[in-house]
């Protein structure tokens, strides 16, 4: 007669196995690492901490800290999946719907948006989404400097937005307690912050901006 084996001396359950170090992992570990402790928080050792490895490993692929938010600046924009935008449509609802996609992945991470704003995204992704948007704008009629301070414009605008919001999200903004309805300090600015929300007008500068634009060509 056979006799079943215990869990024990039978077949054991595999390690975790950690993926190989490149790049893009890294980038990704350190976006995730912002995300949860700030940016404040931040430093190579930690990283090296949650990679598992000796946080000189980490400038085998990144020269310094500055290399590496430039690297999570790439892994920002790749979160966009600029790809899957209606490329074939009018450039309006292309500019829109990139400005929005923009806008909610830098608000899905608070923490990093600095990182993103304050450097150029060089990827190869980003180079080709850039051509992309000003060989579309210019087949709508639009000059190509005109294209590009489109491009631009928008970009600045979104990203200030997303800067201002995740201010406000982080809660590193004063907040002074609000007057009361009945109260003498309740002017018309605190009852129109009570009518609206504190995102709402991007979409209105949004698409003020477009029909602005509209008349370039």
């Amino acid at each position: 007669m056979t006799t079943r084996k215990s869990t024990a001396e039978g077949k054991r359950p595999s390690p975790s196995v950690r993926p190989p170090l490149n790049r893009s992992y890294i980038a990704a570990a350190a976006l995730a690492l912002i995300d949860t402790n700030g940016l404040d928080n931040f430093s190579m050792r930690k990283l090296g901490s949650g990679l598992g490895v000796d946080p000189m490993a980490v400038y085998r692929y990144f020269s310094d800290q500055e290399a590496l938010f430039d690297g999570i600046a790439e892994a920002l924009f790749d979160e966009l999946d600029v790809d899957s935008l209606p490329w074939d449509s009018a450039w309006r609802e292309v500019a829109e719907r990139y400005c929005w996609r923009l806008r909610d992945t830098l608000l899905a991470h608070p923490h990093a948006v600095s990182v993103f704003a304050t450097r150029p995204v060089r990827s190869r992704a980003s180079i080709d989404t850039g051509v992309r948007i000003i060989e579309l704008l210019q087949d709508a009629g639009f000059t190509p400097a005109h294209a590009l301070q489109i491009a631009r414009c928008l970009r600045e605008f979104t990203i200030g937005h997303a800067l201002s919001l995740a201010v406000v999200q982080l809660g590193a903004q004063s907040r002074s307690r609000k007057p009361s309805p009945d109260s003498s300090a309740y002017n018309i600015l605190a009852r129109a912050a009570d009518d609206t929300e504190i995102d709402e007008h991007y979409g209105i500068g949004l698409t003020a901006m477009l029909d602005g634009f509209e008349r370039l060509t």
